[in-house]
């Protein structure tokens, strides 16, 4: 070696042993089909898994394989597990974060974050819907206003960002899991039935640094009047999807606020019950379409956002808690269609498909009494639904429920930080006028909302479907029963009862050349409260927290 080379290769060492050490893997390597490796499996929104050894012909022969119990019920179990590489991801109450061996449901690691004391002050209690792998960790929005990044391997904590305070915001936690976008970590606010002004926040995933942030109130005095938006609610409290080909970030807006009492926010609203197209890397708005403007039926428009191709481009379908979808033209947010899945809607006489103009606006009005159909948990609560490519079908719980509600003045100055901003004197979930409150799993065509078959339940479902390329749906219902149905016609193939109802994300997976399925079950969040009244049989249910696989013998 010469003298030149020598120095050469001394001089690289220390630059070859920092890559070594600060080598980060990136967040979008090549998806295996045994992995689930984001909220709905892939950014498409499906939550459909391509394995297909659990199929119509074998079903029946599911068995338990193991149970992994975190030991804290409150407010049961709500997070859609993360699997990758044979290891399962997924974080219970009060943001318990576990790492569990897909195999054997062996924990790990197990991490809890040191919460603030607020947090058992605070609406928004204990839950928690999942967490984001990428780049060689795991990553988790708390309960009292932060992003954590663990390291995927041991749990450790490597950075904490502090992204609200409670104290002045109430209601702006995290309840649902950030997202990745390239080296982008945003996520948004819980909260719209608060007085809040709800915001969009991106970090830079690798060191926590704030990179930008989202108003969801629009500064136009023609939207909110006066100061009113400082109190508006919005936020983005459901997990968005991103589009790498484009480098925009899909999110859905909550609701105004107050919820039921318009009067003192006239204007349309902006950006409130809307879908967003942002740019991942500034947080520019590319285009947005707000869905339900001026809401006073509190129909957040956050749920999940499904890409699929028709007529050659890529379009969004997307629920609205109003009960109408939504599918847009992905590239401009235009309509292409849109469908009612509720059946009993009364808030609009229609929505215009090409435009979505509301028809006939059906608002309520000041001390006086009002049935409004659907209630405040939607036509579907925040449970996902999914769409099988096999089949070209959307698999979606609904419900036909109403309120009964009296508008009223609030003076948001006197909301504690656990107290809503409804704007209402009388709120009740009733059955719609001259029939039955009632439930049901809809099997609809995405496009044209042609239903294809439905499966009727006594109390609606709060789990998330699952859809699978062995021809199969899964759903689950509140007594604690999952159930797998032919994706073709809904016949009923196989059942088990996991002793608590399903609120979570039922998921499959695969290691060691076996499928699992994988049923996170534990009944709570704030829903059964809310329906009570409308179904009396949901109240003293009872509550649990299991992550429950399961798998057939070879």
């Amino acid at each position: 070696m010469t003298k030149n080379a020598t120095y050469s290769y001394w001089l690289a060492l220390p630059l070859l042993f920092l890559l070594a050490i600060y080598f980060i893997p990136p967040a979008n390597a090549a998806t295996s089909d045994s992995d689930w490796p984001k909220y709905h499996r892939l950014d498409n929104g499906w939550r459909y898994s391509p394995l297909s050894d659990i199929n119509k012909a074998n079903v029946d022969k599911l068995k338990v394989a193991w149970i992994h119990q975190p030991g804290d019920i409150q407010h049961g179990l709500q997070a859609t597990p993360i699997v990758l590489d044979g290891v399962i991801y997924y974080v219970a109450a009060n943001n318990n974060v576990y790492a569990v061996d897909g195999e054997t449901g062996e924990t790990l690691w197990h991490y809890q974050p040191e919460l603030d004391p607020i947090v058992t002050r605070v609406f928004y209690q204990a839950a928690s819907r999942g967490v984001t792998v990428g780049h060689g960790m795991v990553y988790l929005g708390t309960l009292d206003g932060r992003f954590i990044a663990l390291n995927q391997k041991t749990g450790k904590p490597v950075w904490k960002r502090k992204i609200t305070d409670l104290k002045s915001c109430y209601g702006c936690l995290f309840s649902s899991p950030p997202q990745l976008a390239g080296e982008v970590l945003y996520g948004g606010t819980t909260g719209g039935d608060q007085p809040q002004r709800g915001k969009i926040y991106a970090v830079n995933a690798l060191n926590g640094q704030p990179i930008w942030e989202f108003d969801t109130i629009s500064d136009d005095p023609e939207s909110w009047p006066g100061d009113t938006g400082n109190v508006g609610g919005g936020g983005a409290w459901m997990p968005g999807v991103y589009d790498e080909k484009t480098d925009l970030i899909h999110i859905g807006t909550s609701n105004a606020a107050p919820d039921f009492f318009g009067e003192v926010r006239k204007g349309d609203n902006k950006y409130t019950a809307s879908l967003l197209a942002i740019e991942a890397k500034t947080g520019k708005l590319k285009w947005f379409f707000q869905e339900v403007p001026h809401d006073v039926w509190d129909y957040d428009s956050a749920y999940e956002i499904v890409t699929i191709e028709h007529e050659n481009r890529d379009v969004i379908f997307h629920l609205n808690k109003g009960g109408f979808v939504y599918v847009l033209d992905k590239k401009t947010g235009k309509p292409v269609n849109i469908w009612p899945l509720s059946q009993t809607y009364n808030w609009v006489e229609s929505v215009n498909p090409k435009t979505g103009e509301l028809i006939g606006r059906n608002e309520p009005k000041l001390g006086e009494e009002k049935v409004l159909c659907p209630y405040l948990l939607g036509a579907r609560s925040w449970n996902h639904g999914a769409y099988s490519p096999k089949t070209g079908l959307l698999y979606t719980n609904a419900m036909e429920v109403c309120n009964k509600i009296i508008a009223a003045e609030q003076n948001p100055e006197k909301i504690g930080i656990s107290g809503l901003y409804l704007g209402v004197s009388l709120l009740e979930a009733v059955a719609p006028p001259n029939q039955k409150a009632s439930a049901r799993l809809d099997a609809r065509d995405p496009i044209t909302g042609e239903v294809r078959w439905s499966v009727n339940y006594p109390i609606p479902g709060l789990g998330s479907v699952l859809a699978t390329a062995g021809g199969l749906v899964f759903n689950g219902d509140v007594f604690g029963k999952v159930f797998a149905y032919d994706a073709t016609n809904g016949d009923e193939l196989w059942s088990f009862n996991t002793g608590s109802g399903i609120r979570s994300g039922i998921i499959s997976y695969g290691k060691n050349g076996k499928q699992y399925l994988l049923v996170p079950s534990g009944f709570g969040s704030h829903a059964p409260g809310f329906m009570a009244s409308a179904f009396p049989e949901v109240s003293g249910l009872p509550g649990g927290a299991a992550l429950i696989a399961f798998s057939i013998d070879k």
